[in-house]
Order: structure tokens, then C-alpha cells, then sequence
């Protein structure tokens, strides 16, 4: 990488020596050589752009680039560049693949095959052998070897005593165990959430208790071992009182809640368009209200993208048909910025892009400051823009926020001795 200097950049940086200060950045072999007023540039390429930001780089919790098994519809490169395109210098990836990633050699595999790209691959391993619910996998191995979590992605434990081993065996090495509170047995074959609309339409609902009930069950465990947990994709009001209460509690507890969980709701369900067939699925007005205000007062520590890439032959079907899933890494930060930017300040926004998902992994936070290692994400907050097909970068097209209007939007990124800027800023790269 060329030496970058980045004119007129506000810094957001909590606990950083530069926080909510204007000020030129000089980034030279990977690191931040300078940061002051009026930088020369000497043989810099110089980015100037109206209301740039920077802060420590983001990190995604939940993404899925199916690889191995089904690369067609990603790959994990081309997902690293859809996470570089939405501002993310990290990415947690889910193990729900083809062949599960339940041991060393998967975590491995992951790891080899990112390596040297500017983002970073962050593997999750499977909580059980295969995702089966049966016997736990080799936590402490695949840790060993560079997995940051451990979590069956969709497929909720459904035994409580092997998830009550999963939180006692975490404790042993500092693990960190991601639940998903699904009770299968009460939203079988549902299509979409459970109410006046899901009536309406005739479509078999997902009712909220599903979420809750499995979530009490796995809070009581883990007040009862002492451990640590992150619940992944909180969708309901009672999921996000429930983890109020635990925090309450001083448990060792963070949640995150998917990006368009907190924009899009069942009504968008009206014209059957498979696009908007999620799951946790698009819930009512008062769940989506319960969801902003948990982000807003911390109950809810990380917005994550919950990126699910799917090709048009399991999108394009009937509805009960289609499978469940949206791309969200180019858009996560877009739709929750233009969601709580009238009620949170940037600050507060980006810390659960950052802070928040670093603390829930219990990654250390990287500052914006002279002789540190360049780990930055660049963007606008108040850039309003409309999301084209041509934006997307992902292999798969699978969202419904094409032709969407939004405020925010990230330009790119500086890490691991590269930069990934957008077109916008590569425009301004003199």
C-alpha cells in the first residue's frame, strides 16, 4: 500500500488520545505515522471527503460465506470483500457449512484461505459434532487453533444438559459460548412471525415465546455456571427485557440484534417477496421499537449483519419454499444509522459496531493514535445515498433494500497493510 494521508478526518475513538478531534492522518507501511493539523503531504496519496470519519475498525459477529460446500452462492473471499465493502476490518464466520467446522483442520482451512486479506477471519466453531445437537465438538482443539466462539448458528441446542456442559467446559479456557434462542418444537414449519399478519396472509407464524423460552432456559444455565455467553440475533421485546434483567444480574452476558431486524417488519411480508424471509423472522411495530430502544441504552450490546447469502434457485420459489436468509454486510451500518441515528449520536452507533462485538469475543479495541498498527474503518455518517445493485459485491443479490434510501454509509477501509476504499473515496484520492 501506497503512503495515505486523509485530510480533515473526525475521529471517533472512546478511550483514544484523538477522540471527537478533526485532524489529518498519515497511514505509511501499515501504521499511523502521523495524526495533527495541516500534514504535509510529501508523496502521500491524499483523500479528501466531505464529513469523513474514522474509527477503530468494525467487526461483524454473524456472517455466513458458505465454504466450504457451497461457494457458488459466496466463497470466502468474495465475503471478505462484501465485509470490506461494509466498513468491517473482522469478520466472525459462521461454522454451518459443508463439512461443519467442528474441528482443528475447519478452523485452519478458514484461516489459510483469508490469510493476507485486508479483513480479518474470525472462525466460529461448531458448539456440537455437526451441529447435531448431540455431543459437544472439540471446543478447547479448535481455540488451540484460532476459533474465537463456539455456536451452532440456527440450529438451537435443544438438550439442556449438553448445553450445560458447553457453558462449564468455557470456563475452563476462557471460551465463549454464542446461543441461539430458537425452540424448534413450537415454530416448526413456520414461514414468518407470529400475529395479525401472519394470519392475514395464511402463512404458519414463528411465535415470540419460541425466542423467549429457549432464551430463559439458557440465562438460567448460565447464572447457574458462572460462565460467559453472547446471545446472537435477540428479535423479540421479551428476549431484549430478558437480557436486561440478566445484565442486571451481573451476568456475564452481550447480545446482538441483525440490522434489519431493526428497519423492516412482517408488513413488508404483504407481496410474499421471498426477500424479506428471515430468521430470526421480521417481527411487529412494538418488538422492532423494543429492539431500537435495547440498542440505544446498551441492553443490546452489538448490531450485527447476519449476512445469509442465498442464489436465485432458493430464493425464486413459493414462499414456504424459499429458503431464509439476506446479505447484510454491505448494508449493516447504512440501516442501523439511518434507524437510530435520530435517537443515538455517532459515538453510540458505532461503539456496537466496534466495542461491542470486540468485548463479546474479548478483543482488545485498537486506537486511532501515532505508531499504532492502521486498523481503521472510514465513513459518512450523514451521507445520504441510495443503494444500487451495482453496490453489492456479494456473489449473492439476496436483500430487499435495493432502490433504498439511507443515511450513512461506509468508504472503506485501512487494515493489515491495506486499504479498501470505496469508489467515492477513490474518486477523491489525489
Amino acid at each position: 500500500m501506497n503512503d495515505l494521508l486523509l485530510r480533515h478526518v473526525t475521529v471517533i475513538d472512546p478511550g483514544g488520545p484523538h477522540h471527537e478531534e478533526e485532524l489529518d492522518l498519515l497511514v505509511s507501511g501499515g501504521r499511523i505515522l502521523k495524526a495533527g493539523k495541516r500534514l504535509a503531504k510529501g508523496d502521500a496519496e491524499e483523500v479528501r471527503q466531505e464529513g469523513l470519519h474514522a474509527s477503530p475498525g468494525w467487526v461483524d459477529l454473524r456472517a455466513h460465506f458458505r465454504d466450504p460446500g457451497e461457494e457458488y452462492k459466496q466463497g470466502l473471499l468474495n465475503g471478505l470483500d462484501a465485509a470490506a465493502a461494509g466498513g468491517f476490518t473482522a469478520v466472525a464466520v459462521l461454522p454451518s457449512t459443508s463439512p461443519a467446522i467442528d474441528q482443528r483442520s475447519g478452523v485452519e482451512y478458514l484461516l489459510r484461505k483469508g490469510q493476507g486479506h485486508a479483513v480479518r477471519v474470525l472462525p466460529l466453531g461448531a458448539l456440537t459434532k455437526g451441529l447435531k445437537g448431540e455431543q459437544l465438538a472439540e471446543h478447547f482443539d479448535m481455540k488451540q487453533a484460532g476459533a474465537v466462539a463456539f455456536c451452532d448458528d440456527t440450529h438451537a441446542v435443544r438438550n439442556t444438559r449438553l448445553m450445560l456442559l458447553a457453558l462449564q467446559y468455557a470456563l475452563n479456557f476462557d471460551g465463549r459460548v454464542i446461543t441461539y434462542a430458537h425452540d424448534n418444537d413450537l415454530s416448526a414449519q413456520g414461514q414468518m412471525h407470529e400475529g395479525p399478519m401472519s394470519a392475514r396472509l395464511g402463512l404458519r407464524g414463528l411465535p415470540a415465546m419460541a425466542e423467549t423460552i429457549q432464551l430463559a432456559r439458557d440465562l438460567a444455565l448460565l447464572e447457574y455456571t458462572g460462565s460467559r455467553m453472547h446471545v446472537a440475533v435477540v428479535s423479540t421485546a421479551e428476549g431484549v427485557e430478558l437480557i436486561r434483567q440478566a445484565k442486571a444480574k451481573k451476568l456475564h452476558v452481550t447480545a446482538s440484534v441483525a440490522a434489519h431486524h431493526l428497519l423492516l417488519d412482517d408488513g413488508c411480508l404483504r407481496g410474499f417477496d421471498t426477500h424479506y424471509k428471515v430468521m430470526p423472522p421480521l417481527r411487529d411495530a412494538a418488538h422492532i421499537e423494543a429492539l431500537r430502544e435495547g440498542v440505544k441504552d446498551g441492553t443490546i450490546d452489538t448490531i450485527v449483519s447476519d449476512h445469509r447469502p442465498e442464489d436465485v434457485e432458493h430464493k425464486k420459489v413459493e414462499f414456504p419454499q424459499a429458503a431464509f436468509g439476506i446479505i447484510g454486510l454491505e448494508t449493516a451500518y447504512a440501516v442501523a444509522n439511518t434507524v437510530l441515528a435520530p435517537r443515538m449520536t455517532t459515538r453510540r452507533i458505532v461503539e456496537r459496531f466496534c466495542q461491542g462485538p470486540r468485548a463479546a469475543l474479548g478483543l482488545p479495541v485498537p486506537h486511532i493514535a501515532e505508531g499504532a498498527a492502521a486498523e481503521l474503518t472510514l465513513f459518512a455518517p450523514e451521507h445520504h445515498w441510495t443503494l444500487a445493485e451495482g453496490d453489492l459485491v456479494s456473489r449473492s443479490h439476496n436483500t430487499p433494500l435495493i432502490g433504498q434510501r439511507f443515511i450513512g454509509r461506509p468508504l472503506g477501509i485501512v487494515a493489515n497493510g491495506q486499504a479498501r476504499l470505496s469508489e467515492a473515496l477513490r474518486h477523491a484520492v489525489a
